[in-house]
């Protein structure tokens, strides 16, 4: 499918009830497949040019590097193949190089000094969606019936909450203060950018909208509902929601529609949830949430192998973490058969932590898939996504501690089982020496 054949969009912008004039901007381009929404900050309507030339900005960028979008969304092979990591590294870049336009303007005016924004944009290139994120504006995805919030907020208030450093009431005692930003396009010369890949099916649907709605958002059903009730009329009836809470903000929402509709597009939509399903069942990804588990799925490779053939051998050393998606493998250490695997069982996590030999063999015992994580992917992630970081590597405690208490008991089990035999040691009749004649006394002369 091509990006702009399969795109469907409606975006509407609103002042509110109580500003007079709108700070916010959005950007709409579906050739290219960007959508972008921008909340400007600062005195003298510095947070419109900030929000303005975020906006324009990564516009140009991404426009300047178009061949090599086009290269990516047509799946161009070889050598030169463009990878997701380019795509996503390249978003990063387009934003960085806004945040430092902005920062210099505001230098070089005093009446701009502090101006900034946020930025959440949205890239939609084939079959895959790409997402660059700062500061408190929101990316929703709606897939089937279900909504998630795709982009986090960098807001002291969610900050804390976060961190486990307050409560939800000492929280509210601060006061506005509670929904300063922690990151914003343009206030520094850099900025963290967070960036997410995600594997798109035909029926899905993202919604950006700035916090000038998301504030008032009760909960991901409000959502679910505007967007069922059609997407051509979800813009207008959210931004009526927000006015009909207060209206304090500007507000302004795009959705964006997946559309498509094949055997192979359901078949995809199914292997994507399987492979969701399989990877929430891992104990290291356990307690991920929805948006944890995508950002893992992106570096999650599937990987195919015929009967017979090994997955890893024992002895050498690997880096990778596999997860069993259909198919069974077979375990064996020495010759000896020790287990098999089935879809959601995994092997081979230790490789994630550390390079070791591997202490057993694993072979494929029929026509199998399986997902690859490696331990560069995994360490990226621990260095850009420190709370799924802590997540993961306190579940991995939690492995190590499992497997060593089984380790334990199989040794305290071992030492009952060959002392009992020992004390079960008793000869048979026949040779024992109860059984055997006894001679007669010698008798020695006198």
């Amino acid at each position: 499918m091509t990006t702009s054949d399969a795109l469907q969009f409606h975006a509407a912008t609103d002042v509110g009830r109580v500003r007079d004039h709108n700070e916010d901007n959005f950007l709409v381009d579906k050739k290219l497949g960007l959508f972008i929404v921008a909340d400007g900050m600062g005195g003298h309507a510095a947070g419109e040019v900030a929000s303005a030339v975020a906006v324009r900005t990564v516009h140009e960028e991404l426009k300047r590097e178009v061949s090599m979008l086009t290269d990516f969304t047509q799946g161009a092979r070889g050598a030169s193949r463009v990878t997701p990591t380019e795509i996503s590294t390249l978003f990063e870049h387009a934003v960085l190089r806004a945040c430092a336009k902005i920062n210099e303007l505001a230098t070089a005016d005093a009446a701009k000094r502090g101006m900034g924004t946020t930025l959440s944009a949205l890239l939609v290139l084939g079959q895959t969606a790409f997402i660059a994120h700062v500061g408190d504006s929101r990316i929703y995805l709606k897939r089937k019936d279900r909504v998630q919030q795709m982009t986090e907020d960098h807001t002291v208030y969610n900050e804390l909450i976060r961190k486990g450093k307050l409560s939800q009431e000492q929280i509210a005692k601060i006061g506005s203060k509670k929904n300063a930003l922690m990151r914003a396009v343009g206030v520094y010369e850099r900025v963290d950018v967070d960036t997410l890949v995600l594997e798109l099916v035909p029926g899905d649907t993202f919604l950006l909208a700035t916090d000038g709605l998301t504030q008032y958002l009760e909960s991901n059903d409000e959502l679910a509902t505007a967007l069922d009730a059609g997407a051509s009329d979800a813009p207008k009836a959210l931004i009526a929601l927000a006015n009909s809470r207060g209206g304090s903000d500007n507000i302004s929402v795009i959705v964006v529609g997946i559309s498509g509709d094949s055997p192979e597009a359901e078949a995809r939509a199914k292997r994507l949830a399987l492979k969701r399903e399989v990877l929430a069942k891992v104990p290291i990804f356990a307690r991920l949430s929805e948006r944890e588990l995508f950002r893992v799925m992106q570096v999650a490779e599937t990987q195919e192998y015929k009967a017979g053939e090994v997955l890893i051998r024992e002895g050498d050393k690997g880096d990778e973490l596999f997860v069993v998606l259909s198919g069974t493998v077979g375990v064996t250490r020495g010759g000896s058969v020790l287990r098999h695997l089935t879809p959601g069982e995994n092997f081979g996590e230790m490789a994630l932590i550390r390079a070791m030999p591997r202490s057993a063999t694993v072979t494929a015992e029929g026509p199998t898939e399986v997902l690859a994580i490696r331990r560069q992917d995994f360490y990226e992630i621990l260095r850009r996504e420190h709370e799924i970081g802590v997540k993961m590597l306190w579940q991995f405690l939690g492995v190590l501690a499992e497997r060593l208490d089984t380790t334990s008991s199989d040794l305290r089990n071992a030492r009952e089982e060959l002392a009992a035999e020992e004390l079960e040691i008793a000869p048979d009749d026949e040779f024992s020496p109860f059984s055997l004649p006894v001679p007669p006394p010698t008798v020695r002369g006198r």
